[in-house]
């Protein structure tokens, strides 16, 4: 599910088993030495939060990408988001990145860090084997938190 008008309506009638929420977080980089690398860890997330949202639809949500840049305080910015989707009523809250710098925040929050992996030179069977791979190490991950 998505954080999206329809499926806001499903998530709110049924809470008692849509109860985890995904956010990715995606580094914005302008700087011409960084841009590139930037956008392709951006796609990788976004395809790899979209896989994950196709294998356990109906039992999360996935919120828009977060945008933040290397100056935003990273602390205060996933207490707010985390606040506001406990106040939803969002059971378990992970923040899904490629940027290790948040792994620094590992023991308030649940991160899931994953490298990036560029995917524009892949065929789209290899995109499918390579993110298959990576929601096999997701999968204990979530499967131990809802337990």
């Amino acid at each position: 599910m998505y954080w999206n008008g329809k499926d806001i309506e499903i998530f709110t009638a049924q809470k008692e088993f849509i109860d985890t929420a995904i956010v990715p977080l995606t580094k914005l980089s302008g700087a011409l030495d960084q841009i590139k690398q930037s956008a392709s860890s951006a796609e990788f997330l976004m395809s790899l939060t979209a896989f994950v949202e196709q294998q356990f639809k109906g039992r999360i949500v996935m919120l828009p990408p977060l945008l933040y840049t290397a100056a935003m305080n990273q602390a205060d910015l996933l207490e707010k988001i985390h606040e506001e989707l406990q106040v939803a009523g969002f059971k378990y809250i992970f923040f899904m990145t490629t940027d290790h710098s948040w792994t620094s925040l590992n023991d308030l929050y649940d991160l899931l860090w994953l490298p990036s992996i560029p995917l524009e030179s892949m065929d789209q069977k290899m995109k499918q084997a390579v993110l298959g791979d990576q929601l096999r190490q997701i999968i204990p991950i979530l499967s131990q938190k809802w337990r």
